[in-house]
């Protein structure tokens, strides 16, 4: 089976004007999103949609010479990286049914169950990806009631779990959506009267458009004859939104929730300073998530920072790698140390995160290889403990560290001198909004949705040492 966190994109244009130009700018300001496909999908409201497909980086798979030639007024874009199962170029995104295609970002809990109850009333699928179940299930309600918001409410008491997404309708509509916990961002803004939605604020930048707001948990835009008209189609008093977008996942130069990105990041190195000892010579980054979190350590402690891992520009993001050993060959070329600032040093060491151990026991072994004195590693996020069911590529407790370890015994596992985790206090603090308005569920085992939580309690007991997801276990 298969899930996706990835980066999505949405353009209403002005007449006589082709959109794929400015999406292919918008996608490859979401690359750090997802490397593994990318797609787009076109339309001059005609009741004919252009869609197209490729594997890799979004100038592999769309290639700019290609795609500028695209003629569209309206159009959505979609990069994607798979957490589990395979590969196949018919998961990637966006998906097309019945002249309406469906790019989103997020995972679907009970989406195995929906799938099951489809098929016997006759739906057919393509793919393992719970993108077109989602599609399926709205299309279903909108056949039923003619209006995308009446569909998307009706929809909202089926699906359990994460959607930030954007659809595009043969007839030139464009609708973006996001679920009533507001796990993943979506914003929207303009570009010289055009209209534009999409994953992060970067990718309005990119296109050289203006940020207007984030589209609120439970509400959806519909842009149709050059007019925009919002709703709000579910309501839950609780919010969700994922403390991880902060800490690893969007670009430092995007604006969440009214909250730079940036300065979350500097905070939460500020806040590492200020708990932990800062005995050492120089604060040391794992490029790139990290530096801002170092520029924090360094203004408090008054340390030095330079860049002792130098980073191969031309190689993925490891934690966003669909397999472990695809994570562990990427490390070994994707950093290389700089003797001449680590040898003879105490180094602080900052990274984002730790999940299953294996990329900071490499760098560790990597930077007192190159002659470091003392390596003592500072992280950014508290430790993870329980898996994700809203996106993001923690699928099982058994292959977190911090769920089999304590924190002792995880320092010596990665070989190093100290090691020094965010609390969930500094988390909240460092990001600036109330702990009931972030999903923390892979910090605390505590799941704002029922069936994720649910799964949770009954699989932490047998602790599978399989790579499938506990949905799967749950459903399969």
């Amino acid at each position: 089976m298969v899930r996706e966190s990835c980066g999505v994109i949405g353009i209403y244009g002005k007449t006589g004007e082709s959109v794929a130009a400015k999406i292919f700018y918008g996608l490859m300001a979401l690359q750090h999103r997802g490397q593994e496909a990318a797609g787009i999908a076109l339309t001059n409201g005609d009741d004919k949609i252009f869609l197209k497909k490729g594997y890799g980086l979004v100038s592999e798979a769309l290639p700019f010479t290609e795609i500028s030639m695209l003629n569209g007024r309206v159009g959505i874009g979609h990069v994607r990286y798979s957490t589990a199962g395979g590969t196949s170029l018919t998961d990637a995104q966006p998906f097309n049914l019945d002249n309406v295609a469906l790019s989103y970002n997020g995972t679907i809990v009970n989406y195995v169950e929906i799938r099951e109850k489809l098929k016997k009333n006759g739906a057919y699928f393509t793919s393992t990806c719970d993108a077109e179940v989602l599609l399926n299930v709205l299309l279903r309600e909108y056949r039923e009631r003619k209006d995308y918001f009446d569909a998307l409410s009706e929809m909202d008491k089926v699906v359990e779990g994460a959607y930030s997404a954007v659809c595009l309708t043969g007839k030139g509509e464009i609708i973006i959506f996001r679920d009533p916990y507001g796990f993943k961002p979506l914003c929207y803004g303009e570009i010289d009267g055009s209209f534009v939605g999409a994953s992060e604020s970067v990718a309005i930048d990119m296109c050289g458009g203006n940020l207007i707001s984030d589209v609120q948990p439970g509400e959806a835009l519909l842009i149709s004859d050059g007019k925009i008209e919002r709703k709000c189609f579910a309501k839950r008093k609780e919010k969700a939104y994922c403390m991880f977008e902060y800490v690893y996942f969007s670009r430092p130069d995007s604006i969440i929730e009214g909250i730079s990105v940036y300065d979350v990041r500097v905070r939460l190195g500020l806040n590492l300073a200020k708990t932990y000892e800062n005995d050492a010579d120089v604060v040391v980054p794992v490029p790139d998530t990290s530096r801002p979190a170092a520029e924090g350590i360094a203004r408090y402690s008054g340390l030095p920072v330079a860049e002792g891992l130098i980073k191969n520009r031309y190689i993925h993001r490891t934690f966003i790698m669909p397999r472990q050993s695809l994570r562990e060959n990427a490390v070994k070329i994707k950093l290389n140390p700089l003797k001449s600032v680590l040898k003879g040093q105490r180094v602080i060491l900052v990274d984002d995160s730790i999940v299953r151990g294996t990329t900071i026991r490499n760098i560790v072994h990597m930077i007192k290889k190159a002659g470091a004195k003392e390596v003592h590693v500072r992280i950014t996020c508290p430790p993870i403990i329980s898996p994700c069911f809203y996106g993001i590529d923690i699928s099982t407790h058994g292959e977190l560290i911090a769920f089999k370890h304590s924190i002792e015994e995880i320092c010596k596992i990665i070989g190093a001198d100290s090691l020094g985790y965010q609390t969930i206090d500094g988390l909240i603090e460092a990001i600036g909004m109330g702990k009931d308005k972030l999903c923390l569920a892979c910090l605390t085992g505590e799941y704002p949705t029922p069936k994720a939580q649910e799964i949770a309690d009954r699989m932490k007991k047998k602790c599978p040492t399989s790579k499938a997801r506990y949905i799967e276990f749950e459903n399969g």
